[in-house]
């Protein structure tokens, strides 16, 4: 697999994983499609242990998305861009803390819009909670989820 198509397949899980916190983009499968199409193309048994554990994984994802509330924006008091930057700032915090730093970012991003917006350390800090009480559990899931998948594809491009 050449240069420009491994940039393509990132290019690709990036915006599965942006689809995760914009509301209407399926963000799994997107971020699936991407390891098919690297795997499809790779074919050696790393890639397929990669696909496999990608699907088991998104399919668990799919089955606790379902056992957890439904998720509305508009109910949560929250605006779409303090979102997009919330779930930007916990993509980023994945790369810079292993693991734990996707929690860490997601509430900081989502604490500085509300901070921004309010004005104040209680209101924001209080409309944060309400905003991780009301839909920030199933979008960290899901997310967490994606980045675990993506994660793998790194170590595994960067181990092949």
């Amino acid at each position: 697999m050449g240069t420009w198509q491994l940039v393509l397949v990132g290019l690709v899980m990036l915006l599965g994983l942006l689809g995760v916190v914009t509301p209407g983009v399926p963000g799994p499968p997107i971020v699936w499609a991407g390891v098919l199409w690297w795997s499809l193309t790779q074919r050696t048994a790393l890639a397929w242990a990669v696909l496999a554990g990608a699907t088991g994984v998104l399919l668990l994802n799919q089955a606790v998305i379902w056992l957890l509330p439904a998720r509305h924006l508009r109910g949560a008091g929250i605006t779409r861009r303090a979102f997009l930057v919330a779930g930007s700032a916990g993509i980023a915090g994945f790369f810079l803390v292993p693991v734990l730093g996707a929690v860490l970012g997601f509430v900081a991003g989502l604490y500085g819009m509300e901070r921004q917006r309010l004005g104040g350390h209680g209101e924001a800090w209080a409309s944060t909670r309400n905003v991780m009480r009301a839909l920030g559990t199933s979008v960290l899931v899901e997310l967490f989820a994606c980045l675990l998948v993506v994660g793998a594809w790194i170590g595994s491009v960067l181990h092949g």
